[in-house]
């Protein structure tokens, strides 16, 4: 694993850096493999950034877009990660209807809508149950509390290792969620994190000895490259 911590001056200069890495990704994926895989992040921080990447020329038709995590909300709910991607960015561009991937969430149980859309990754790199497939990038961001993706403290999800995908649970609603083992399978995860109130989550999270189950974020060493980009407010500690 390559770890790179990286603290930029404002929120501004955060996105434009996560933009900048996520370019370059894409540019050396469809070079080496012919396509770019990525899994967004939901949250407010990278709605931003998302708008930002609709600006770009790109290779849509190679562009492939997952999601790390989503609520268990209908696609045109406003919490919906989903919706809150389509509206920022895909919508904006022209990507084509089979290159977006969204997290089934009309099943009457979490728990079959999460074997759909794991067969679903399986089918689409061609992986046969019990493999991990790499993506090329992960996107993540991190709450005050140090959860990511829907992997929340002391859940029932951070003990899942033998699944892509499984349900989290944030004060009893379900979620569906990449497992942190397969995101540890990506080329490079990049987490872009901002804000003066995720210090404390963030002292934890780099400490040399914490408990990875009150802090989730600990678990994520990914085989490939890891990010963590912070803006001033959150990363000004770190700076050492």
């Amino acid at each position: 694993m390559s770890k790179k911590i990286e603290v930029l001056t404002d929120k501004s200069a955060l996105l434009a850096r996560a933009l900048e890495l996520i370019l370059s990704r894409i540019e050396t994926s469809i070079q080496q493999r012919g396509q770019f895989t990525i899994a967004l992040s939901g949250g407010s921080t990278p709605k931003p950034l998302y708008e930002a990447i609709a600006q770009q020329k790109l290779p849509w038709d190679k562009i492939h877009v997952f999601w790390g995590d989503e609520r268990y909300v209908p696609p045109n709910h406003p919490d919906s990660n989903e919706l809150m991607a389509r509206d920022a960015w895909l919508n904006k561009v022209d990507i084509p209807a089979a290159n977006i991937h969204p997290m089934p969430t009309n099943d009457a149980e979490p728990a079959s809508a999460a074997a759909k859309y794991e067969q679903h990754l399986l089918n689409f790199f061609n992986t046969s149950p019990g493999n991990f497939p790499a993506l090329d990038v992960v996107l993540l961001g991190m709450g005050d509390d140090a959860h990511t993706a829907s992997l929340f403290p002391h859940t029932e999800a951070l003990k899942v290792r033998d699944h892509l995908i499984t349900v989290g649970n944030k004060d009893g609603n379900p979620r569906l969620t990449f497992t942190y083992p397969f995101i540890n399978t990506a080329r490079c995860v990049m987490f872009v994190v901002g804000g003066a109130n995720k210090r404390p989550a963030l002292a934890q999270v780099f400490a040399p000895e914490a408990d990875n189950f009150q802090y989730p974020s600990r678990l994520i060493q990914p085989q490939g490259e890891l990010w963590w980009l912070l803006d001033a407010a959150a990363g000004s500690e770190l700076k050492s």
